[in-house]
């Protein structure tokens, strides 16, 4: 071992940390790096500037999506294996057809200002993005049915929710969360058309993500989908109903918002095709203000 080119060794070495797995995407991912050895990244990487952007003055570590769900599931890898021998699977059989559900989560950390250090000066408020694996199904070849062999027991606890990015941002400001969170949901857009090769229990499986976006409060929903802040006359977060509406409605509603639709209002509020006043064009886009960054899937309001 010892007169091994510098780089073996190195690569040897890396194959010895903690944390360290090797994998591999089918199709490779869009728009993300090859490399499969990454620690934390700057928070802003993979954030293209576009013209009318200002750059980010900001302070934002993360690491990248696809190498945290991979350590996420590698440290399930005993439950998986548990969950296959519960359900009666032969292990060695089940090698694709693994379905795993992640539930996002994104909320302000509140005030983290230094009371009297000398440090950087930093925006005082910081915001976490973070994920939990929820469930772990299996579609055996030639059934019908998914076999759940894994189902978080505490979803709701900081034990299960694991850390993505970490960034001095105000929730509020929808620029800068939409510099530091768009490479982030480029990144899960990318793994939604790919499957994962991983080795679980000593043999290579396939597993499929799916996402759903309920860990976020109303602020941040509203943050993320472009709309007017919670003292706006439309109160709901998935329909056009204002308040007057809601009010003398309480039963029938109906979803009809869509990360789409916002995106179209958002030009229109942006471009005032039919030259309106201000308060037509409020009225046209029903208060969405700012361009939605993140879908935010309409299960939990």
């Amino acid at each position: 071992q010892i007169f091994q080119p510098l780089h073996t060794l190195r690569s040897a070495e890396k194959e010895l940390l903690p944390g360290f797995h090797q994998f591999e995407w089918q199709p490779a991912l869009k728009n993300v790096s090859s490399s499969w050895d990454v620690g934390i990244i700057n928070g802003l990487s993979g954030w293209t500037a576009s013209v009318d952007d200002v750059p980010a003055d900001t302070i934002a570590r993360r690491f990248r999506y696809d190498v945290a769900l991979v350590s996420a599931v590698k440290d399930l890898e005993e439950d998986i294996m548990e969950g296959l021998r519960e359900r009666g699977l032969d292990d060695s059989t089940c090698t694709s057809g693994f379905t795993v559900v992640v539930k996002e989560s994104c909320d302000g950390m509140g005030d983290v200002s230094e009371k009297h250090g000398s440090g950087p000066a930093v925006p005082e408020k910081a915001v976490r993005f973070s994920f939990t694996i929820m469930s772990i199904n299996i579609r055996a070849e030639g059934e019908e049915d998914a076999v759940t062999i894994f189902q978080e027991q505490k979803p709701n606890s900081e034990l299960s929710c694991r850390p993505l990015c970490l960034m001095f941002v105000d929730e509020s400001d929808h620029e800068t969360l939409t510099a530091i969170l768009g490479p982030v949901v480029a990144e899960r857009k990318a793994m939604l058309e790919s499957r994962l090769i991983l080795s679980v229990g000593g043999l290579l499986r396939s597993f499929r993500f799916f996402f759903r976006g309920t860990g976020y409060d109303e602020k941040m929903v509203r943050e993320m989908e472009g709309l007017e802040a919670s003292g706006s006359t439309y109160v709901c977060t998935l329909c056009d109903s204002t308040r007057a509406e809601a009010s003398k409605n309480m039963v029938l509603h109906s979803i009809t918002r869509s990360h789409t639709e916002n995106l179209e209002r958002y030009e229109m509020w942006r471009t005032n095709p039919f030259s309106e006043s201000a308060e037509e064009l409020r009225d046209r886009v029903k208060g969405v203000s700012a361009k939605p960054f993140m879908e935010t899937q309409p299960t939990l309001d």
